[in-house]
């Protein structure tokens, strides 16, 4: 499948299901489209429709060479353009590390189109701001400093064909089977500059207020970018039922290292708030 928007050309992994709502799975950075490989197929076998896009920056032809075309606005924008073009009104939205970003903000903006919202790794942007200046979320963030200098993280990343970001991503604790694959992307600096914009362009960030959608956030407590305090805090921002859950021994590569999890967590999110089902009363409200 492919949609177009802005001008655009997105690629995207469509997993035909039953006739269940639409599942609209994003991933994050430097990831792509097959992150969710280990995780569609079950959401498809419980009637489910399952698309995962690569998203902007990150599809061949949609690799526009301004930051700004990168905006929070114009990335939820392609997610909604997705699902116009999957000819769902309302959908399942799951995010996964910035692609959790844009889900958090087109749940902010956009609350009507959605019929859940579920948040891997990354917690809602208050939260986060929040810990940056009490919780040390600064230390584990030092890295998106670093993107905003022009041509410093293209020529760090890209060193020896890729090589050293495939090393930064190993010591995060992907395997080196995914690792290899998404390094490949920083063999040209071109080709990885798209995905390092999404940070370059965050500094223009809307707000995003408190979430009236029904809501999963999973952490892992072997994350080295996100904190624990992070984490903790996300459940303040969200008005709607919430549940969190904490995966332990995992790293932040949730997608590609515990799909099975992921996957049974989603269903279990997404059987309380189908098309039919009534909000359940608001679980737990953090790791």
């Amino acid at each position: 499948m492919r949609f177009t928007n802005d001008g655009l050309t997105f690629a995207v992994t469509d997993t035909a299901g039953g006739p269940g709502p639409l599942v609209v799975l994003l991933h994050g950075f430097p990831q792509d489209r097959r992150c969710w490989d280990g995780v569609a197929p079950a959401l498809a076998a419980a009637g489910y429709r399952v698309v995962a896009p690569d998203q902007r920056g990150y599809s061949p032809a949609a690799r526009p060479t301004q930051r700004s075309a990168y905006t929070l606005p114009q990335l939820a924008g392609d997610v909604l353009a997705l699902a116009d073009a999957a000819g769902a009104r309302r959908f399942h939205l799951v995010g996964h590390d910035l692609g959790a970003s844009v889900a958090w903000h087109l749940a902010g903006h956009h609350p009507d189109r959605l019929l859940s919202l579920a948040c891997l790794s990354v917690p809602h942007p208050a939260a986060y701001a929040r810990a940056l200046l009490t919780g040390g979320q600064a230390v584990r963030s030092w890295y998106v400093a670093a993107f905003q200098v022009p041509r410093l993280a293209e020529r760090v990343l890209c060193r020896g064909g890729g090589a050293g970001l495939r090393a930064a991503l190993v010591r995060g604790g992907l395997s080196a089977e995914h690792a290899d694959r998404y390094a490949a992307r920083a063999a040209d600096p071109a080709t990885i500059r798209g995905p390092l914009a999404w940070y370059r362009a965050a500094l223009r960030a809307r707000r995003t207020g408190p979430i009236d959608v029904p809501t999963l956030f999973a952490w892992s407590d072997g994350d080295r970018f996100v904190s624990r305090a992070a984490a903790r805090r996300c459940g303040r921002y969200v008005r709607g039922p919430y549940r969190s859950e904490v995966f332990e021994g995992v790293s932040h590569w949730l997608p590609e290292e515990v799909p099975e999890r992921v996957a049974a967590s989603l269903l279990a999110h997404f059987a309380r708030f189908g098309e039919d089902a009534s909000p359940s009363p608001a679980g737990k409200r953090g790791p």
